[in-house]
């Protein structure tokens, strides 16, 4: 059984790819190239410049002492804000005690007391609001996810099933995106991507397969290499629950990578990577563990570690300093975009049928050898 993708021409990627379906029992992935037909439909809204906004509520308990309403926001919320934010988003009006608004920070609060910031609409990093549809069936949804928040499927509309990503993307990653449309579909490929990350480093075959490309600064030597740096949380200035790092108490990682193309110009190296566990960015890490950083990442240095020789970001605007003054930290966070890294490739046993299925995004330019810009010109006739 054959299944063609469904692709919509882009700016961003060339018009080609590859995808290809055998018999499980077989453990093969034809290498047939194939130039797949227009796309069935895309779908996606425009998102509105500001969002709307978001309610924190809290029940305030504390039996025999006085807090104030002021105390009780800048102690437990230091990181939204500094305490003159915290007493402007309450003379803003933005926080009701008991479904009352209040504008008094010296307001005592009582055993009980039932309290709601409401955070004030602010605009979010701008996002295309297209996808493209690599592969469907009924069971499962594979796109082209272009640096796009993965909560996008919320705003499909036109599909009888509401699908649901079964794994995550950075904000700054492109590539395939793998969504299950029914309860069955998600359960059993959830299960793969835990199956995964438990087997990390282990001899045992896999039931699902993922490639990306990267562009990573420096030259590798070797042509291959295979990195088990431990991933796990370490303390960080503006991440509360902490930042994934290279961490020797951290949980079994693997990656392999395979070089590609060297610029000795550039001082660059264009690389594959099969992650053989799903750790948070994890590609991002262990790049950086072997001296070899993404191009451009402003979070990961040398070592795997945060990189706090990073330059400085300007992180304030209108609606953030109108809600109490509200500033990210200075330093780079897991969200901070600039890097190149693609999810490439995916090989995966279908979680009904048990097929074999090979799904191919489209390479963005910088991310192709020599070789494969020049087919792709040819493609489109340059």
């Amino acid at each position: 059984m054959q299944f063609y993708p469904l692709l919509l021409y882009s700016p961003q990627v060339p018009d080609s790819m590859t995808t290809a379906a055998a018999a499980a029992a077989a453990g093969e992935i034809p290498t047939e190239e194939a130039r797949p037909p227009r796309a069935l439909y895309s779908f996606g809204r425009p998102w509105p410049e500001f969002n709307e906004g978001i309610s924190y509520t809290d029940t305030f308990r504390c039996a025999g002492a006085t807090t104030t309403l002021i105390e009780f926001y800048s102690t437990n919320y230091k990181s939204s804000a500094p305490l003159p934010g915290w007493i402007q988003r309450i003379r803003n009006g933005q926080i009701t005690v008991n479904g009352e608004v209040t504008t008094d920070p010296d307001m005592a609060l009582r055993e009980g007391s039932k309290l709601v910031y409401h955070r004030l609409p602010w605009q979010e990093p701008f996002a295309p609001h297209l996808l493209d549809v690599l592969y469907e069936d009924n069971d499962m949804l594979q796109l082209k996810d272009w640096k796009m928040p993965s909560s996008f499927c919320s705003k499909q509309k036109d599909v009888q099933s509401h699908p649901v990503p079964v794994h995550r993307l950075g904000r700054g990653t492109s590539g395939l995106l793998l969504c299950a449309k029914t309860k069955l579909a998600k359960a059993r490929l959830a299960a793969y991507f835990a199956e995964g990350a438990t087997n990390a480093g282990k001899n045992r075959s896999r039931k699902i397969s993922k490639f990306y490309r990267a562009l990573v600064t420096g030259i590798l030597q070797n042509d291959e290499v295979t990195i088990t740096q431990p991933i796990g949380l370490v303390r960080y200035p503006g991440v509360a629950e902490g930042l994934y790092a290279a961490c020797s108490s951290g949980k079994p990682s693997m990656s392999k990578v395979c070089v590609l193309e060297r610029f000795e110009l550039h001082n660059q190296t264009l690389v594959q990577v099969e992650i053989h566990s799903g750790r948070p960015h994890q590609i991002r890490i262990h790049l950086a563990y072997i001296g070899h950083p993404l191009v451009d990442d402003p979070l990961y240095g040398i070592g795997g570690q945060p990189n706090f020789d990073a330059p400085e970001f300007s992180r304030t605007d209108e609606s953030f300093a109108y809600d109490g003054g509200y500033e990210r930290p200075l330093q780079p966070v897991p969200g901070d975009c600039g890097y190149y890294l693609h999810a490439h490739w995916l090989v995966l046993c279908h979680p009904i049928t048990n097929e074999m299925i090979k799904v191919t995004a489209p390479l963005p330019q910088i991310l192709q050898t020599r070789e494969e810009q020049q087919d792709t010109a040819k493609q489109l006739g340059g």
